[in-house]
């Protein structure tokens, strides 16, 4: 879920610049079978709308196990079959309990690369189910799907596949992965967050982070003709339709860790029980998720990528380190 407030379409449009010099996306290509049942599974009744705390989050939770077991991710050795435990205070400072599942693939080097997509959502509300089909079910079938390819062709950098708990409350999983990392914080080369990338009737998925890492663009695929791949809301001087903090890289981002985010803009089923598995774009959904894997791999096949992230980072406190780009 990311806080998003309207703004006229003209502010918008010079707030962004098209990675691809295209006015539409086809709608070609073929619908992945696999990513499709992870989200209509994860955002049917059952599951109860994911609130954190509650037995529908457990399911959510075992089902995203199963799945990372049937990969064959790994476990590390302090989270007892994948789950990440934290309390955090909720509201009247009630204590909440929530579960990070965290899995890996190694890599060839010491470098690491965090895939994230929270999995928790909004629960039950008046007696009407929100399933979150779209937030965030979709980034979570996402990263099932990074995590798929990954499990057959072994990665450069070792990923740590990351669904958070919680963000509905505050980056709070999130929060409590950077605060008790799994493995030293100064090997976290970069977070690939993934947040509401299935409901796009314009078939736009935007990019985040560029603006403050803008040597991350040469890492995005821009050979595809069936999506729309968008760069922005993450420039500060945009407050409130600045996205930088406003998902689970939010956190990453105040441990100056490189981050790209993907998602889509709001839209009618945005934190409502109408965001379900039959309004998502199924058709834009695949290839999202495809070219989120595609810039996975990109930014895998590099070596030494902790430094060379570091190298090329902005400052925000000092703006004239960009005119090295």
């Amino acid at each position: 879920m990311k806080i998003l407030y309207i703004i006229p379409l003209a502010m918008m449009l010079s707030c962004c610049s098209s990675v691809k010099n295209q006015t539409s996306a086809t709608n070609s290509g073929k619908l992945d079978t696999q990513l499709l049942k992870d989200v209509e599974v994860l955002s049917s009744d059952a599951y109860q709308g994911r609130k954190t705390g509650t037995k529908g989050a457990e399911m959510a939770r075992a089902y995203i196990i199963e799945r990372f077991q049937k990969l064959g991710l790994k476990s590390y050795p302090q989270h007892v079959n994948y789950a990440q435990e934290f309390t955090f205070n909720g509201r009247n400072s009630v204590k909440v309990n929530g579960t990070n599942i965290i899995g890996y693939i190694p890599g060839k080097g010491t470098n690491v690369i965090v895939v994230s997509a929270h999995y928790d959502h909004l629960g039950v509300i008046k007696d009407e189910v929100y399933n979150g089909a779209d937030d965030n079910a979709s980034g979570t079938a996402g990263l099932l799907k990074i995590a798929a390819y990954f499990a057959k062709n072994k990665p450069n950098n070792t990923i740590i596949f990351a669904s958070f708990d919680a963000e509905e409350m505050g980056l709070q999983g999130a929060k409590a992965f950077v605060g008790n990392p799994p493995v030293p914080i100064n090997t976290i080369a970069i977070d690939l967050n993934m947040d509401m990338i299935s409901h796009s009737d314009k078939g736009e998925l935007y990019i985040c982070g560029t603006f403050k890492y803008p040597d991350l663009k040469k890492y995005v695929d821009t050979t595809k003709t069936n999506i729309k791949l968008l760069f922005g809301h993450d420039d500060p001087r945009l407050g409130h339709d600045d996205w930088t903090n406003q998902s689970d890289q939010g956190a990453f981002n105040a441990k100056n860790i490189p981050f790209l985010y993907f998602g889509v803009e709001d839209h009618k089923d945005y934190h409502k029980a109408s965001d379900e598995y039959s309004t998502i774009t199924k058709q834009f959904f695949s290839n999202a998720a495809s070219a989120v894997l595609d810039v996975v791999k990109n930014i895998d096949k590099q070596t030494g990528l902790q430094q060379l992230l570091k190298d090329k980072m902005i400052m925000m406190d000092n703006p004239r380190k960009s005119e090295r780009f």
